[in-house]
């Protein structure tokens, strides 16, 4: 279903019915601060799944990030790491990165080979509310497109008609970015990017 959302001051009624799909082992498309993204509860093993097989990629070779309410979250899924990378990340989070840090033995099974995760602050209202009323983070991944003009759908409604058989619920939260999010890499204790993206980190 297509399932329209303020940006701002987001339904809260409208929320919970996502939150209460994703409870049910339900796949999303949601808006973030950068382009639209599918995901799923990161407590749901099958729905991990097919948010990898929608996507065309086997599941332990694609890269997933978590989508955080604050970075509160850290601590219970990253090893510890210095604080000029707790500074880097406060600084420009919520934003347009996603930060590489080690796991540590609470990740989920599914991420336990994997080794390292990928955290997002999105500064998007609508997704930020699904992961406070979730209570965990929402694994998530970009929603690329085989096209030769961009690599990603920008319209809800095109996204609802590429995407919609494919998920429970895509979230029309107005027009996406076509521009992905920075990755900064901080497994080594110093931030190196490895992805040009949306959001340009200061030192």
């Amino acid at each position: 279903m297509l399932l329209e959302i303020r940006p701002n001051n987001p339904d809260e009624r409208k929320i919970k019915q996502v939150i209460e799909c994703l409870q049910d082992g339900g796949v999303i498309i949601y808006p973030t601060d950068t382009i639209y993204g599918i995901g799923c509860d990161i407590t749901n093993q099958k729905a991990i799944e097919k948010v990898c097989q929608i996507k065309g990629v086997k599941s332990a070779k694609t890269n997933l990030s978590f989508i955080c309410q604050d970075l509160s979250d850290l601590a219970e899924y990253t090893a510890p790491f210095n604080k000029s990378i707790y500074k880097l990340m406060n600084r420009h989070l919520p934003g347009p990165f996603t930060f590489i840090l080690k796991g540590n033995n609470q990740l989920p099974k599914y991420f336990k080979k994997k080794k390292t995760v990928g955290i997002r602050v999105p500064d998007n209202d609508i997704a930020l509310a699904i992961v406070r009323g979730l209570g965990n983070p929402i694994v998530s991944t970009s929603l690329k497109i085989e096209d030769d003009i961009s690599e990603y759908l920008t319209d809800p409604y095109e996204i609802y008609e590429a995407f919609g058989n494919l998920v429970d619920i895509v979230i029309d939260g107005g027009y996406g970015d076509n521009q992905a999010s920075t990755v900064v890499d901080c497994t080594s204790g110093e931030a190196e990017i490895i992805r040009e993206g949306k959001g340009e980190l200061e030192y």
